[in-house]
């Protein structure tokens, strides 16, 4: 019988492509574990209890968005420390401390579902609780708070703009062997919005972690009912932007 996730596999193999000098020259005793290649070729290595994200300028990502975002969400809520940054006419990278916890989806985390989607739940109530008031104004995102593509049709109204985390697809919370949220990654899209921007795609993600028919249990955990004109908006927009 084939395995419905087989294919997750596929972003955790380098393949042919080369360590990047930069891992290299930052691992210990040549030890460096890639944990996740994206479709645009960008790479994530844990080398000792740093993580090491190399980005090529082909896949169109600025980590200096994530940066300088991470600097500022410091101290606010559980997110990686930025240990150094870099560049070359190549490719990007940005050094950050490890946090606690692992990634909440894979094998382990289907099996106990539900401790998963209540801590992606739990970081997300996190995250939209953080005053919006002091976020840098030059960091807000046009793509949240701007004018919708005609292609999608109007924006529905913001009544009540919280901090979002721009990509909470379920990778991106970490969770403790017990259970618990600990933190999340990749903020290179954090601005101010719409809640929904976020439960939109937080849910939609669970499709593809642990398989169709789970979405309301976000819904239930995080404590909203489902926005289905904000849910339908707010995933067209991400497919375009993605």
């Amino acid at each position: 019988m084939t395995n419905e996730f087989s294919h997750l596999a596929d972003f955790h193999v380098l393949g042919d492509d080369p360590v990047p000098q930069v891992v290299v020259d930052r691992a210990v005793d040549g030890l460096a574990e890639l944990v996740w290649r994206n479709e645009l070729g960008g790479l994530t290595f844990k080398v000792a209890d740093q993580f090491v994200k190399w980005n090529p300028r082909s896949s169109g990502i600025d980590l200096e968005r994530e940066r300088v975002r991470l600097q500022w969400i410091s101290g606010l809520h559980p997110a990686p420390e930025v240990v150094a940054f870099g560049s070359d006419d190549e490719a990007q990278w940005l050094v950050t401390k490890a946090l606690r916890g692992e990634s909440a989806v894979g094998d382990q985390w289907r099996a106990r579902r539900a401790e998963a989607i209540n801590a992606i739940a739990a970081g997300l109530r996190a995250i939209h609780s953080i005053p919006v008031d002091d976020f840098p104004a030059n960091l807000v995102s046009e793509v949240w708070i701007g004018r919708a593509p005609d292609s999608i049709g109007d924006r529905p109204p913001i009544a009540d703009p919280v901090l979002v985390h721009g990509d909470a697809c379920a990778p991106n919370t970490l969770i403790s062997p017990a259970g618990e949220w600990t933190g999340n990654v990749d903020f290179g899209d954090l601005s101010v919005g719409d809640r929904w921007a976020d439960l939109a795609i937080a849910s939609l993600s669970l499709d593809w972690n642990f398989g169709e028919g789970h979405q309301q249990e976000l819904f239930d955990a995080y404590g909203v009912e489902p926005d289905v004109e904000r849910i339908r908006y707010y995933r067209a927009l991400w497919e375009l932007e993605s």
